[in-house]
């Protein structure tokens, strides 16, 4: 019994070293999308008025109550999402689908492949935009990287959301992530 053990440990480790470096390889970075992530970096309050400001805040913080338990933490994610989506022409509720699924609005969730945060962003993308130290746990960081890549793709793939999903997630071609982002979105994001 010992010994299987063992072997399941070195297993586990192998397939903990070489896992990250099969995701990366499949996530090759795209010299046009590196573009348009050093512009947004370097980078107009995103509601038109007050009043739609109140009714989106309220509603949203209702469904985002149970995973971000402080009032304060809530309306800060909220604001800067709303912002950031708001900045790169995306759906403000998409981009909360996405942290949904991608984080479950863990600021500090990194993935089996080393992507940090809500978004769950690759690091890579610091070094290819030439800026290293970019904090990707930060929220503000992470939240404009994030919904640029996913703009990006989502243009890239003349507005089909479920491919741009896919290769957001790096897994084009298949359907489990899409799907349960568009659930996500369909079921707890948009106001009905």
């Amino acid at each position: 019994m010992m010994l299987a053990g063992r072997h399941l440990s070195r297993v586990c480790l192998l397939l903990a070293l070489w896992l990250p470096q099969a995701v990366l390889s499949e996530q090759q970075p795209d010299p046009e999308l590196r573009e348009v992530l050093r512009a947004a970096a370097s980078a107009a309050d995103s509601f038109d008025d007050r009043f739609h400001a109140e009714v989106w805040l309220t509603d949203m913080s209702r469904r985002l109550e149970r995973q971000v338990k402080d009032a304060d933490e809530r309306m800060r994610i909220l604001t800067r999402v709303h912002y950031e989506a708001s900045l790169v022409g995306l759906e403000p509720e998409l981009v909360l689908a996405v942290i949904d699924v991608e984080s479950n609005f863990d600021p500090y969730a990194i993935s089996v492949a080393g992507a940090l945060g809500l978004m769950q962003v690759m690091p890579f993308w610091r070094n290819e935009i030439g800026r290293p130290n970019d904090n990707l746990i930060r929220l503000e960081t992470n939240l404009r990287y994030g919904c640029t890549i996913l703009k990006f793709y989502l243009d890239k793939e003349n507005g089909d959301l479920r491919r741009a999903l896919g290769r957001y997630n790096g897994s084009l071609g298949k359907r489990d992530y899409p799907n349960r982002v568009v659930k996500r979105l369909s079921e707890k994001w948009y106001q009905i």
